[in-house]
């Protein structure tokens, strides 16, 4: 019988190719059937980001001065990429990038109910598909709600001015890693593949860990 492979995806809760990485990844596993334990590393793109968030727009313009024409073009083809991938953004209603500390300080605590990827899936949806402000606690106790788990506890979490210990033993060893870009993904605690990459990719990946 194959072995269960460990999966720890670094990701952040607003990077647009990360849903598109674990889409290749899932379907990758899917087709070789392959079953697979997944866990989730933080990594914050703009750890100094407001609690109102910035405007896309304004972001690139600021960071990359993009003019609205290429932000467009890249849109367009990061639509087209995740939408083949099954990933759902929609930048109607995705319009800002937001702080994510309190995402990651719940799908931390998510991983103690064994939650972690189901918080994953209904963060992405959140997000990229609805463009919620995943920085708001309400709109994260919702999806809490939703997992069934326990809203008060994750109150305490969510509120709290306390850095989980355990939260900060994985940002460190995210940060010793000095990744060029995410999403990356590390199986069974040795391989690492940095990026979404493509399906076939993930598929040869995974195929050569099993000779």
């Amino acid at each position: 019988m194959m072995e269960t492979l460990k999966i720890e995806m670094i990701h952040d809760v607003v990077c647009s190719w990360c849903p598109i990485g674990y889409s290749h990844m899932r379907k990758a596993l899917q087709r070789l059937n392959i079953e697979a334990d997944f866990h989730f590393l933080p990594y914050e793109l703009n750890p100094d980001m407001s609690v109102r968030g910035e405007p896309i727009d304004r972001f690139f313009e600021r960071r990359y001065q993009w003019g609205q024409s290429k932000l467009l073009d890249y849109q367009e083809n990061l639509v087209a990429v995740a939408a083949a991938a099954d990933v759902n953004i929609d930048f109607s209603k995705r319009s800002h990038y937001y702080n994510s500390a309190k995402a990651h300080q719940l799908m931390h605590w998510a991983e103690g109910y064994d939650r972690q990827q189901a918080l994953n899936e209904l963060l992405i949806d959140a997000y990229f598909k609805r463009g919620l402000d995943i920085s708001n606690p309400l709109i994260l106790l919702d999806l809490v709600e939703q997992l069934g788990l326990d809203s008060s506890k994750a109150i305490q979490v969510l509120y709290s001015s306390a850095v989980d210990e355990q939260l900060l033993l994985k940002k460190q060893r995210v940060q010793q890693l000095a990744l060029p870009s995410i999403p990356a993904f590390i199986i069974n605690e040795s391989t690492l593949i940095s990026g979404s990459k493509s399906l076939s990719y993930f598929e040869q990946v995974l195929v050569s860990m099993q000779e």
